[in-house]
């Protein structure tokens, strides 16, 4: 799989720069979580110290405004039949709640269709996240 592997992580680049950061980060965990082939791997170096990988493929960051990165997760959820791919938001009503629990406990009752996002992590077949995000630019 993780040769015709490619993600993407899509942040909206008018939050304020420690929320993209937090963005970018949450999203890389949840792809890793449902991906692990992404860097379950670990390195060790000649003087016998080993590290935890963090990715054995590019990250590339894009950007886009809210309305297009929700846009693109409906668009990413409409294909249902590709079982090695990730599809992780960042909803923007998660940051008013800081347990987990409580955002597990609210998810049910959104409509992610009508959310905010202010990030979105994409991880499966190249042909499929290039036909998502090959439009969109970097994050600069």
């Amino acid at each position: 799989m993780t040769q015709d592997l490619r993600l993407a992580i899509v942040v909206n680049p008018d939050l304020p720069l420690g929320l993209i950061a937090n963005t970018a980060g949450a999203i890389a965990i949840g792809l890793g979580a449902r991906l692990p082939a992404l860097a379950a791997r670990q390195l060790t170096d000649r003087h016998d110290r080993t590290i935890d990988i963090s990715s054995n493929q590019p990250v590339p960051v894009l950007q886009a405004d809210a309305e297009a990165i929700r846009a693109l997760l409906l668009k990413a959820l409409a294909r249902p039949d590709e079982s090695e791919r990730a599809v992780v938001p960042f909803p923007a009503f998660a940051r008013s709640l800081h347990a987990y629990a409580d955002y597990e406990a609210a998810f049910p009752g959104r409509d992610l269709g009508e959310e905010a996002i202010d990030g979105l992590g994409l991880a499966g077949p190249a042909k499929w996240v290039k036909s998502l995000t090959g439009s969109l630019k970097l994050l600069r």
